[in-house]
């Protein structure tokens, strides 16, 4: 589905920190809310299964998960977002993201409650975010999109997963 397809028509703003925003996003539903990840960013999308949970981690961090050997962190984002929690359903699934961290690639899943689809991204079609404020952080928000119904938030994820800022070691790898 192209966003442009569905974006009504608005005008580009023309803003050149915008440009780089182009490109296919993996769209997925979070509390009734639609957010896109760069597609290049994904590794897989797995069905939800039971972590291992750490002790002394935020309570966003739900555990680790063995991937093929690789030791991976799991956040729920519906409670990294502070959003109200649910239980998993048959869509809860874990989108496995490789994330920079101190300029190496790192893996870290998260937990969301359904995948949606790609969305084909043209720079004029991106929307800065909205500055709500000082204490409403939106440092990992890229840009937002015009849908047919509903805006997609475009997140950073290597923002939003900073390992450093969850309390993860960086031996998890």
């Amino acid at each position: 589905m192209s966003a442009g397809e569905a974006n009504n028509g608005a005008a580009a703003d023309g803003s050149s920190s915008l440009e780089g925003l182009a490109g296919q996003y993996l769209s997925f539903e979070l509390a009734g809310e639609i957010y896109g990840v760069d597609i290049l960013k994904v590794r897989e999308i797995k069905g939800w299964e039971e972590v291992r949970p750490l002790p002394d981690m935020p309570e966003y961090i739900k555990g680790v998960l063995d991937l093929r050997g690789v030791i991976v962190p799991i956040v729920d984002l519906r409670i990294r977002f502070q959003l109200e929690s649910c239980e998993y359903t048959p869509t809860t699934v874990i989108i496995v993201l490789s994330v920079e961290h101190e300029g190496q690639q790192r893996v870290v899943g998260m937990v969301v409650d359904g995948v949606s689809d790609v969305l084909d991204v043209s720079a004029g079609e991106v929307r800065t975010a909205p500055d709500l404020g000082g204490k409403i952080s939106n440092h990992y928000i890229k840009g937002m999109v015009t849908l047919a119904e509903k805006m997609a938030i475009l997140l950073d994820v290597n923002k939003l997963l900073d390992l450093r800022e969850m309390g993860l070691p960086d031996a998890l790898d």
